[in-house]
């Protein structure tokens, strides 16, 4: 969402009133609370992250207590500092502008916590994660005026990383050269349809991350994240897949390296039997495609380990070890 002005002109008519209310939500850590919407149709940008909020009805005397309301409802929040921050306008579900009137307040809990009676999930998100979810600009806009207007080192959500943050394609693998004083966690979704087939992604030939080959649904976990919490996000970006974190079971770990010297890393594969959703490229500049494989025909190219997890897993085997001397 993003504020939006409009020149005073006396012939013109004067701009709607905001009869809708959000909350800008941002912690101690400067993350802020994202809303995964339902994936149904007819509602308002489904399937999509938002911030929480809704339209005033008549037994609220203002936009704050439609707020105030809305969070209580939909997630039982109650929080004591909620100041008016903006007018955005954003596109309703006909497509006609519809102004919304964003309140900003602080809390520090736990969203696992909350009781949520609408969508999907609540989660804290750094803004400049924010660019990789399925997110409306104008709220992505938003968010970096408000960290911007807050001092947050991440203020400018729309400036490329300078070119020390870029990473370079390594030919082996997914990891950098060099010796490391600790592991990277990554995540890997084992799905299996009705015949026990197990989905897989092609790689995009540019990708940082095995590149050309076939690999699990993937993703390395940032550094304020769980793994399941990565799996969540990972599964609804990569493939517009949503699964819940109570349906996520480890099946798998594999200890990798892929050559010597270079840094090792920690792979965790979980399985989940319930998700909604088909697997959509959701990200084609990663992943050109999404097909079902038999186990005991994989596809070639593959990534060497996840052919070795997959053959560990219909073994039996929880533990598997790649690439280490």
């Amino acid at each position: 969402m993003t504020e939006t002005t409009t020149p005073t002109d006396p012939d013109s008519p004067a701009p709607p009133s905001p009869v809708d209310a959000s909350a800008l939500i941002v912690n101690a850590a400067g993350e802020y609370l994202l809303h995964l919407r339902d994936n149904v149709p007819g509602i308002w940008q489904p399937g999509s992250w938002a911030l929480l909020g809704g339209g005033r009805e008549p037994g609220d005397a203002s936009l704050e207590d439609t707020v105030r309301r809305e969070l209580r409802e939909e997630a039982g929040l109650d929080l004591p500092d909620l100041t008016p921050f903006a007018i955005d306008t954003v596109a309703g579900t006909d497509g006609s502008p519809v102004p919304i009137q964003v309140f900003a307040g602080h809390w520090n809990g736990d969203p696992d916590a909350l009781t949520l009676t609408e969508g999907v999930m609540l989660r804290w998100f750094r803004p400049e994660t924010m660019q990789r979810l399925l997110l409306s600009p104008s709220t992505l806009a938003l968010v970096s005026r408000h960290a911007e207007l807050s001092g947050s080192p991440h203020g400018d959500l729309h400036q490329p990383p300078p070119p020390a943050q870029r990473t370079t394609p390594t030919p082996r693998g997914c990891a950098g050269p060099g010796r490391y004083a600790f592991t990277v966690l990554g995540v890997h979704l084992y799905l299996e349809d009705q015949d026990g087939r197990v989905l897989l992604g092609l790689r995009h030939q540019d990708s940082a991350c095995a590149g050309e080959s076939w690999h699990f649904l993937a993703g390395h976990c940032e550094p304020d994240e769980s793994a399941i919490a990565c799996l969540v996000r990972e599964a609804e970006e990569e493939a517009g897949l949503v699964i819940r974190p109570e349906d996520a079971k480890l099946i798998h770990v594999a200890h990798v390296v892929d050559e010597p010297g270079a840094q090792p890393r920690m792979q965790f594969v979980f399985r989940v039997r319930r998700w909604q959703g088909r697997p959509e490229l959701r990200a084609p500049d990663k992943c050109l495609a999404w097909r079902w494989w038999e186990p005991a025909a994989l596809p070639a190219p593959i990534v060497p380990y996840t052919r070795v997890a997959i053959q560990s897993i219909c073994a039996g085997r929880p533990y598997s070890e790649v690439g280490w001397a």
